[in-house]
């Protein structure tokens, strides 16, 4: 019982908070989609709250009554043992369903997850409970970026707020870590929470290797913009460049060069870059290039993992060298949520750590985040290793 009552309050706070991250937003921007990988805040209101109705009400709480049939269909994301949904690309062009009424589908859900509560506590339901709020817990992470990219694409480059602070600078000596070489056992292993793709702990073999205790600064990265790295092919894969090269990239996401000085967008507005903080919103491409143009190059996710007691980390996303795998021994959980993290292990890339987005109590020192190469909406930087 005390296990569910603490669930339970863990599951109204994260709802809370969702609502919270939305609350400084104009209505209109709640529909907004500038790109395919953005989505709408609406819409990740909506499909946090479809998949507590689809995994938990539906088969767990006797004569529970679907709050809107057409539902399933506008919120469903990918998963397709569920059945039909909307495209990705399409969800901008959601006007309706209203926000309001979609404001009313969450309180509908989470007062008929309050009453499931009360009337089982069933071992795979709580399971299920403890995921459908990590879930969210993601999509609020999700949110938070999508609308900084969303308000930082409009003309007017307006702030989120002014009171929410994305910036952190590392105070401590910049210094190398040896690791000597060994088997290191790799993966979860506690008795907590996690994701199937943190499973099954294994071992693997490193080779000495050093790593750097502070992430890349804007001063670092700066010095690679003004040394020419986006116009100098040597330091790029052959995809990177074409990636540079197609999309006219000459500096990090967000970065506006202004009558010869740098600004960059972040959540209070538009704010000169401080050169003291770690920098973000890379892709691995240029994470790679950099590497390359210092000398040295990425590390891979275990070489991180097995280091990560030696420096802070949880202010940027950390590209990492490793393609994003299956552990060995690595089974998917039947049914539709066997799709959560199994079907996208091919072309992408693991990121270590966490993030000024991620919400508390969420990341830990084997979560595995992973994005395709291309991709820097996210709060993603690089540390170095050699």
């Amino acid at each position: 019982m005390l296990l569910t009552q603490t669930l339970l309050e863990t599951f109204l706070s994260t709802r809370k908070e969702s609502e919270t991250i939305c609350a400084p937003l104009e209505i209109e921007d709640y529909v907004v989609q500038p790109i395919e990988d953005v989505s709408p805040p609406k819409w990740h209101l909506g499909h946090t709250t479809w998949f507590f109705e689809e995994f938990l009400l539906k088969p767990y709480l006797k004569d529970y009554k679907v709050y809107d049939e057409d539902f399933s269909f506008v919120f469903n994301s990918y998963y397709e043992t569920v059945g039909k949904r909307v495209i990705r690309s399409d969800r901008g062009n959601l006007s309706r369903p209203s926000v309001q009424k979609v404001y009313a589908y969450r309180n509908y859900v989470t007062n008929a997850i309050k009453i499931l509560l009360d009337k089982n506590s069933d071992e795979n339901l709580l399971q299920l409970l403890e995921i459908g709020i990590h879930h969210e817990k993601q999509h609020q992470e999700l949110l938070l970026t999508d609308i900084k990219y969303i308000l930082g694409n409009n003309p007017l480059l307006p702030a989120y707020s002014d009171s929410i602070k994305e910036h952190r600078e590392e105070s401590h000596q910049q210094d190398w870590i040896a690791i000597d070489a060994g088997i290191y056992e790799i993966g979860h292993d506690l008795d907590t929470f996690c994701f199937d793709n943190e499973l099954g702990r294994h071992k693997v073999y490193l080779h000495t290797y050093e790593i750097s205790n502070k992430l890349i600064t804007n001063k670092e990265y700066l010095e690679f913009v003004n040394a020419g790295g986006y116009t100098s092919f040597e330091f790029w894969h052959a995809e990177g460049w074409d990636w540079v090269c197609k999309n006219q990239i000459s500096s990090p996401l967000y970065w506006h060069l202004i009558d010869g000085d740098w600004s960059s967008y972040t959540l209070e507005g538009l704010q000169k870059i401080n050169p003291n903080t770690p920098v973000s919103h890379l892709s691995y491409f240029e994470a790679f290039a950099f590497a390359q143009w210092r000398g040295c190059r990425l590390p891979t996710e275990f070489e991180w993992e097995v280091a990560q007691q030696y420096f802070p980390w949880g202010d940027r996303w950390e590209w990492t060298e490793s393609a994003y795998l299956p552990y060995p021994g690595y089974q998917k959980e039947e049914g539709a949520l066997g799709e959560y993290n199994g079907k996208f292990m091919v072309s992408q890339k693991v990121l270590r750590g966490g993030s000024f987005a991620t919400p508390s109590n969420h990341t830990r020192l084997t979560y595995r985040n992973f994005f395709y190469p291309h991709l820097r909406w996210q709060y993603t930087g690089l540390r170095l290793a050699k």
